[in-house]
């Protein structure tokens, strides 16, 4: 734990799920939740998993796909998803992207970068002492991968679902 007190959630975006927490995922148990959250998907009782939690959505589309899947899956369990533009980039000293994880991470209970930079969003992910996600909702996320094993005829709700997994699993 850093010295400030703050819990730090690296969740950035690697070649595994193992990489994307503290604590490695088990993906039998991550899958089995995705099942769960599948099934209740037609009651409300899944409605209310995350109702008062606000997320972050850092990205330049807030229409694009990847970020339409994050924003359903989040709203779907009852989050509030705000889109918030960075103007952090590659040339973003490390005090300025230290004082925007910092502010970020009082604001929201976990963030979504997508279209940033990989170091950049592993420094974010040390900071803000909050989950910070690197492009959990985008095709290319072992998600996506960990989504086909679902069985789902559609595969954006099978991501969705995987996706809804890993932020009830993440965010307390």
């Amino acid at each position: 734990m850093p010295a400030d007190g703050a819990q730090t959630h690296p969740m950035t975006h690697r070649s595994t799920l193992q990489d994307y927490s503290p604590a490695p995922f088990d993906e039998p148990a991550l899958l089995r939740q995705a099942q769960t959250l599948q099934r209740a998907a037609h009651t409300d009782s899944a409605r209310t998993l995350l109702r008062g939690k606000n997320l972050g959505l850092l990205c330049d589309a807030p229409d694009s796909d990847s970020a339409l899947l994050f924003r359903d899956a989040a709203s779907q369990l009852g989050a509030h998803v705000a889109h918030v533009r960075s103007n952090l980039s590659r040339s973003s000293t490390p005090q300025e992207v230290q004082h925007t994880a910092r502010i970020l991470g009082r604001l929201y209970d976990a963030l979504e970068c997508q279209g940033m930079p990989a170091a950049l969003v592993e420094q974010l992910g040390r900071e803000a002492g909050v989950p910070v996600y690197d492009g959990i909702g985008s095709p290319e996320h072992p998600t996506a991968a960990l989504a086909c094993m679902l069985g789902v005829a559609s595969t954006a709700d099978a991501q969705r679902y995987v996706v809804q997994a890993i932020l009830l699993s993440t965010i307390v």
